[in-house]
């Protein structure tokens, strides 16, 4: 079978297609032909050397899929043979890939495989933020950073499925109105340098509750000097380039808290966790209080050229590549 491959830490010009051996599902396992993989920032970072888990060469990058059932291992019954999945694995660039039958969920009806392969990681990073870390409460208000890409555009939608009031942040007033066609209530441009009074006037002297912030960088203390008493700054990430050093004393004026969102480690701790998200996620979406933003579909033959788009901020909403097609040349 035909798989992208990171054999040397690079920029995606250098991920290459191999030809690995066929699988078959073992006990517990099955079989599914990948129709669409999802993309995330932290992809980028993995084939460069430049996260904080840096994995052994050579690997197949990729964690989030969805796809079709077609082969089950020993002992599994369900889910069912072309049942549509989708999950979370390593190394799902592959044209197959075999799973824990546990691991998989029923694709939700009404959502292409695309929308699946994009919802898992970020939505549950996003209510596990909001819900598990921040306590946030309805009518609280959150400030969303990075509101226009993959993690902010979920973080949107499950907060207005949670029913907070919802301020998007961004980068270019460009970016601002997409997080607005996202679901925002309001939106401000952090790259104009009074951000902080345009967001005084569209508090209208309400409280912010909280700020989610998968960007840090720069814009990590001028968000929790924005923070209301009491409030909570959600920590997801650094998309926006260095890791932010805190002065302490702007959390002891402000009586307010700085909190760890690490869905992975906490999933990885915690075996139930990511089953109950995904569980709470099902409920929203079936009852209509959530409705996944669009994704941006990529045919497989540009891979490449998306993964570098997604790393220069250039891709508003989330990142999918579609598996179906012709793969890119060697």
């Amino acid at each position: 079978m035909r798989a992208l491959t990171c054999k040397v830490f690079g920029p995606p010009a250098d991920l290459e297609v191999s030809e690995l051996p066929d699988i078959t599902p073992g006990p517990g396992k099955v079989l599914i032909r990948v129709d669409a993989v999802g993309v995330g920032y932290v992809d980028g970072l993995l084939i460069q050397g430049k996260y904080q888990i840096k994995p052994s060469l050579p690997f197949v990058p990729g964690n989030e899929f969805a796809g079709e059932i077609i082969a089950q291992g020993e002992g599994v019954s369900s889910p069912k043979l072309g049942e549509r999945v989708f999950g979370l694995a390593s190394g799902v660039f592959a044209e197959h890939i075999a799973v824990a039958s546990a691991g998989c969920y029923p694709v939700p009806s009404g959502l292409s495989s695309a929308e699946a392969a994009g919802l898992l990681l970020n939505y549950a990073t996003a209510l596990y933020g909001l819900d598990d870390c921040g306590k946030l409460r309805p009518a609280e208000s959150v400030l969303i950073l990075g509101a226009s890409g993959g993690v902010g555009s979920a973080a949107i939608a499950v907060a207005k499925a949670l029913g907070l009031q919802v301020i998007a942040a961004a980068s270019t007033p460009e970016k601002v109105q997409a997080a607005k066609g996202f679901g925002a209530d309001e939106g401000v441009c952090y790259g104009d340098p009074t951000w902080r009074d345009r967001l005084k006037e569209v508090l209208r002297g309400r409280s912010l509750d909280a700020v989610f912030d998968p960007v840090g960088g720069s814009i990590a203390e001028p968000a929790l000097r924005s923070l209301s008493p009491g409030g909570r700054l959600l920590v997801v990430g650094f998309a926006g380039g260095p890791v932010p050093s805190i002065a302490l004393n702007l959390v002891l004026l402000k009586r307010c808290s700085i909190v760890g969102v690490d869905w992975g480690g906490e999933s990885r701790a915690d075996a139930s966790l990511t089953p109950r998200l995904a569980r709470k996620l099902f409920a929203l979406i079936e009852s209509g209080k959530l409705a996944p933003p669009p994704v941006v579909s990529r045919p497989l033959r540009q891979v490449r050229e998306a993964l570098t788009e997604q790393l220069a901020g250039r891709i508003m909403g989330k990142l999918v590549i579609d598996m179906r097609g012709d793969w890119p040349r060697t």
